[in-house]
């Protein structure tokens, strides 16, 4: 018997990985989200330096700067389908907010807010602006799930109900690649996820938005199972120097040549320019491409 669910479990992941890689999300307003500019590429594209200028990127943007996007980046008609819920698991009640296919997803993006956050945050959207409103609009259009929760803390507690989140909606879609995006101090919860070996083979990629590394990550099951890593940070970041993300994506290169990471630097870019200007759509469909 133990053989026989040995075995099926083996055949879900392989199905849920080859669902993943069957999707390509239809635009969404790529013009207005499109890299502005790229300034340098190495490493056949795996490592950029993208064009931010704060004058053009948010005064330029936004009705109100860091507040309200201008309207053109935004389409309210997803709102219709959002949800406040409150899911109770043996790692505590979780409130998280909803947008898209509830069952049978062909994709979950879930975002992790940073220090100071709430599941509010990942679901505003005129904020950043309008990246979360895109990102909320690929899914419902490409029938995805979009999930924005709170948690404990940022600690083992604040893992343990994330990975019990993923893990009911993963039932729920169970040939769904679900990709975890982590902002910020959300980014410790990434790499507790990538090391969680109930989690990490469902995993389709790992997102790091002015975030932090993770110098265990090659000992993890998300590095056994290949998942596609994506770092977005600022150079200008005070919190997290780009210098260590930079460190880290080459040793991750180097410890497997070959391995899926890409690295974006917003020139002069600050902490949050990763979650304004990252391409939601790109990123993800190069990640479910994996």
């Amino acid at each position: 018997m133990k053989l026989r669910m040995t075995a099926l479990a083996a055949l879900l992941l392989a199905s849920a990985g080859a669902m993943a890689a069957g999707i390509a999300l239809e635009p969404f307003k790529d013009k207005l989200f499109a890299y502005p500019g790229i300034l340098a590429s190495a490493d056949d594209g795996a490592l950029l330096t993208v064009d931010y200028n704060e004058m053009r990127d948010i005064n330029g943007r936004d009705e109100v700067p860091e507040r309200k996007a201008q309207g053109e980046y935004v389409s309210l008609k997803v709102k219709r389908q959002q949800q406040d819920l409150v899911l109770p698991t043996s790692a505590g009640d979780i409130r998280h907010m909803a947008v898209g296919q509830m069952a049978g997803a062909r994709v979950i993006t879930v975002y992790l807010h940073g220090k100071g956050g709430s599941r509010k945050q990942g679901m505003d959207d005129f904020t950043f602006g309008g990246n979360f409103n895109r990102i909320k609009n690929l899914m419902v259009a490409n029938g995805g799930l979009y999930l924005s929760p709170d948690f404990a803390d940022f600690e083992a507690a604040g893992a343990a109900q994330v990975a019990a989140l993923v893990s009911h909606y993963a039932e729920k879609s169970p040939q769904a690649g679900i990709v975890i995006a982590c902002g910020s101090m959300g980014g410790f919860i990434c790499w507790k996820l990538a090391a969680d070996k109930t989690i990490a083979p469902r995993l389709a990629g790992l997102m790091l938005l002015g975030s932090m590394w993770d110098d265990d990550f090659p000992r993890t099951a998300a590095f056994k199972a290949r998942v596609p890593v994506f770092i977005g940070h600022g150079s200008r970041d005070p919190v997290f120097p780009i210098e260590s993300q930079e460190e880290f994506y080459r040793a991750v290169r180097k410890a497997s040549p070959g391995y899926p990471i890409r690295l974006v630097r917003f020139e002069t870019g600050n902490h949050g320019t990763p979650i304004r200007m990252t391409d939601w759509r790109e990123t993800l469909n190069w990640m479910l491409s994996k």
